[in-house]
């Protein structure tokens, strides 16, 4: 019988994204070409085939900080299959930098298919996410903008029952800065940030998504 090691070491991801069906493409970037932008619409997975990549984030204060390097066989952009609809980094080549880029629909499709390696696989992405993802979220909000996710993830009743009410009860912004303890021009700037994020829709009702619970990771 093959060990659970012997399974892991067996299993090559990158071999599985460039299986025939997938539609896996080939992508080439220049040095210091920009991957992907921070608040872009997240629909795509990456394997670095050669070269290498930074990962950045611009926190509160303006200010960009380098919070992970991807080298041949990294992957990342994996924040889509958890449900992440904005990627909350900036990904830039470093150097002259080739990728296998999936596109998120086909590579669930895939896994669907193929039982057998669905959680190997997103085990594998996801588990490696999880350090960046906290690393990302730390340097990206601030104090206040944790303290507004905990309270908007309350009001939604996350954590409380199986199916948290996205759609919110009439939630005056006026009710929020006052429950949060900012200034009302304050609050607004926050949450047209989370809505930028995918982390809320504003309109035509308040809504949360569960990606919002990323803000809180790092608590």
């Amino acid at each position: 019988m093959k060990t659970a090691i012997e399974e892991k070491k067996k299993f090559d991801p990158r071999a599985f994204l460039s299986s025939p069906g997938l539609g896996a493409k080939t992508v080439k970037y220049r040095q210091g070409q920009r991957i992907y932008a921070q608040g872009d619409t997240a629909e795509t997975v990456m394997c670095v085939q050669s070269g290498s990549v930074k990962l950045s984030v611009v926190n509160g204060q303006g200010k960009k900080i380098v919070v992970a390097r991807f080298g041949r066989g990294d992957f990342f952009g994996e924040g889509c299959m958890a449900g992440q609809p904005k990627r909350i980094g900036t990904t830039s080549a470093l150097t002259p930098t080739t990728l296998l880029q999936v596109q998120k629909k086909k590579l669930m499709k895939a896994l669907h298919g193929r039982h057998e390696l669905t959680d190997r696989f997103i085990g594998f992405l996801l588990a490696r996410n999880v350090r960046i993802e906290k690393d990302l979220v730390g340097e990206l909000f601030s104090s206040t903008e944790k303290q507004l996710a905990r309270k908007l993830l309350l009001l939604a009743r996350y954590g409380e029952q199986e199916r948290p009410e996205q759609i919110l009860p009439n939630v005056s912004r006026k009710r929020l800065a006052t429950m949060v303890g900012v200034p009302r021009s304050r609050l607004n700037v926050y949450m047209k940030k989370f809505e930028k994020m995918g982390f809320v829709e504003c309109k035509p009702k308040l809504k949360v998504n569960k990606s919002l619970l990323t803000v809180v990771l790092k608590d």
